[in-house]
């Protein structure tokens, strides 16, 4: 086991799934294919397993100690829930959505009725949130939404009305909301948010962003233009300041800040230098045969064509025209 660990630790992944392997087969031959000392190296093995992408060997993995554990200690075990949210995380990344959410369920359930974790700890915040974009994903939002205002409640319970561990919980819930349309809802859970942490944290604490950016692009889709405009610019400063005037965090704040002046019809130029900015951020970070950097270009060629500036705009034209064909052949495969 330990050397196996050391081989995954040193990026060995081939080497750590065979050692896996062998310790597996020595102890099932010692102790037998049920008992629960396969557990730690099974999980061990389902994980570099995902991680080498190969999810249909990690399902079978984690399957076995969904297995084990059912039958070591019973199906209602909080530790046949917490293996079976492993399971459902595999069988979201093997394309099966519908079977992991009904496993999440069936999982939160059997660690609730266990009455062994507390409604508020981490792992199962993290399992409802997972479950709720899950729901999301698949058009069951009312259903996604319960339970994020089930994390909202239960946090509020326990730690107060002003606790920053909201925060989180509040944001999540405003996306739902935004997602159908509800921007005055999410725009009331946004300043909830922000109020909160404003009593919690200094005023340029770049934290404070986050949920600023949010309630900026809500008050653009309800067409607030001027209010967005200058939430958005208050962003652009503290991320500037906080993170460097090329980061990512940046490069999104400005990016938002675009959207909402092009409809406030400001300077052109301006908005083009400002994409540019974007591009350069957007090309280092995710490169430059990004979706991001696709969708740059195409604003950039867009301004380019309105403001009649071609000698620029055809190499971008070109290079755009090569992007969207990359991304279209590998939506095929």
């Amino acid at each position: 086991m330990g050397l196996a660990k050391v081989l995954a630790d040193s990026g060995k992944a081939t080497e750590a799934i065979e050692m896996y392997q062998r310790v597996i087969k020595i102890l099932k031959s010692s102790r037998g294919k049920e008992d629960d000392v396969l557990v730690l190296p099974l999980c061990e093995l389902g994980n570099l397993l995902v991680q080498q992408g190969k999810t249909s060997d990690a399902e079978c993995t984690f399957s076995r100690v969904v297995d084990i554990f059912i039958n070591s200690y019973g199906e209602k075990d909080r530790r046949v829930g917490m293996a079976m949210c492993y399971l459902a995380k595999v069988k979201c990344m093997e394309g099966n959505v519908n079977e992991a959410i009904d496993l999440y369920k069936s999982a939160i359930q059997i660690i609730r009725d266990s009455k062994t974790m507390s409604l508020d700890s981490e792992f199962m915040m993290k399992m409802r949130v997972e479950l709720a974009e899950l729901l999301h994903a698949v058009g069951r939002g009312e259903e996604g939404r319960i339970l994020l205002e089930e994390c909202l409640s239960i946090t509020t319970k326990c730690k107060g009305n002003d606790d920053p561990s909201l925060v989180p919980h509040l944001v999540n819930l405003a996306t739902s909301y935004s997602r159908f349309k509800n921007y005055a809802e999410a725009e009331r859970l946004l300043r909830i948010s922000l109020q909160i942490m404003k009593k919690n944290v200094a005023p340029d604490d770049p934290s404070i962003t986050f949920p600023m950016l949010d309630l900026a692009v809500t008050l653009f889709s309800l067409h607030r233009d001027e209010e967005a405009e200058r939430l958005a610019m208050d962003v652009l400063g503290l991320r500037e300041k906080a993170f460097g005037k090329d980061s990512v965090p940046v490069g999104e704040a400005l990016d938002c800040l675009v959207s909402i002046q092009t409809r406030m019809e400001k300077d052109e130029s301006v908005l083009l230098c400002q994409l540019k900015r974007v591009l350069k951020i957007q090309e280092k970070a995710f490169g430059s045969d990004s979706e991001e950097v696709m969708e740059t270009l195409t604003k950039m060629v867009h301004f380019m064509n309105k403001m009649g500036i071609k000698d620029e705009k055809y190499p971008l034209q070109r290079r755009l025209s090569e992007l969207i064909n990359i991304h279209e052949q590998k939506a095929i495969y």
